[in-house]
């Protein structure tokens, strides 16, 4: 008995060195990192608004901490390849994901049979940043606010032919919500793209489209579109003018927020240390008058926050967008 009792005390002593020598090393790890590159993986093409904000903060962390940040864009299946690179990386803070609201929200209903989890295979990192949408009509839409609006679409039903950069995107997902709140009804057009979107607009072949504040910006300025209403809680500094959706005064738009947003995650399991070194230095750098400049000018603003409240608004944004997704049909082109 004395033998089978020392040889427990012995596997329990063994054990608790284990872990104490793991939980050492993590800690070391966090300290010394990062001694290498990193890499953040944007899901999508060059140019857009995630990897223009990918490369800023990767700008950001390699000039605080000396190490390069390599960006990698890996597009397809409406960025779930991507992220799925990421998903089953090793989880040591060395790859890192540009999410979006598509990504981390929209996708997983859309997709089926998607290999990731946005909560289970991710840890969130950082709240980046939020990008109003904006709803613009042709100056030859009768209507002159939101209110009008339904009022018009209730007389007449399918009247409005709206444009988006493609199903499923964050201009289609905005209307979809805005028209399932409203019980009203539009045609979707969808382009493959944001911009061939608005240059119909423009042009007078559709009547309206609620997208990004950056790709509709100019044409509001120089009078060319008529801006309607601002998709987020608070009207936005740039186009204080424009009224928000909530301002309309219809009940059924007391909650009403469609914003996109972004954010960097890692692959679950990556050390709660080497995420909160991360989250200090990206929300450090979100904060520096150089960053903040350079997202408004991309219609964005600047969200520093903790993991936890980031990895809160995925969770609160997978339940807002399931019902529009399934109630609008929308399938992956």
């Amino acid at each position: 008995m004395a033998t089978r009792s020392s040889s427990n005390h012995m596997h329990l002593f063994l054990k608790c060195l284990s872990l104490a020598m793991m939980v050492l090393s993590l800690s070391v790890q966090a300290q010394t990192y990062p001694t290498k590159a990193i890499h953040l993986v944007v899901p999508f093409t060059p140019g857009g608004s995630t990897d223009i904000l990918g490369r800023s903060i990767g700008q950001k962390l390699s000039q605080a901490w000396g190490q390069a940040v390599l960006i990698e864009n890996v597009p397809g299946a409406g960025g779930s390849i991507g992220a799925d690179r990421v998903a089953k990386a090793p989880a040591d803070g060395y790859t890192l994901l540009m999410g979006h609201i598509g990504t981390l929200a929209v996708t997983p209903s859309i997709y089926p049979n998607l290999p990731y989890d946005p909560i289970k295979s991710f840890a969130p990192v950082a709240w980046i940043a939020r990008v109003p949408n904006i709803m613009v009509v042709h100056p030859s839409v009768p209507v002159n606010n939101v209110r009008e609006l339904v009022e018009y679409l209730r007389n007449k039903p399918n009247a409005i032919n709206y444009g988006s950069g493609g199903n499923g995107s964050a201009a289609h997902l905005a209307t979809e919500y805005f028209k399932l709140q409203s019980q009203t009804t539009m045609v979707h057009v969808p382009y493959k793209g944001t911009s061939p979107a608005v240059t119909d607009l423009v042009a007078g072949q559709i009547e309206l489209v609620f997208t990004g504040a950056p790709a509709v910006m100019a044409f509001i300025k120089s009078g060319q579109l008529k801006a309607l209403a601002v998709s987020s809680k608070n009207r936005l500094s740039s186009f204080p003018e424009i009224p928000t959706v909530q301002e309309s005064g219809l009940k059924e738009f007391a909650n009403f927020e469609a914003d996109q947003w972004y954010g960097i995650v890692a692959p679950a399991g990556t050390p709660q240390a080497v995420i909160a070194k991360l989250n200090a230095q990206i929300n450090a750098s979100l904060n520096t008058p150089e960053l903040k400049a350079r997202l408004q000018a991309e219609g964005a603003e600047a969200t520093p926050n903790t993991p936890e409240v980031f990895g809160k608004l995925i969770a609160t944004e997978l339940e807002r967008w399931r019902p529009v997704v399934h109630s609008s049909k929308i399938k992956p082109d």
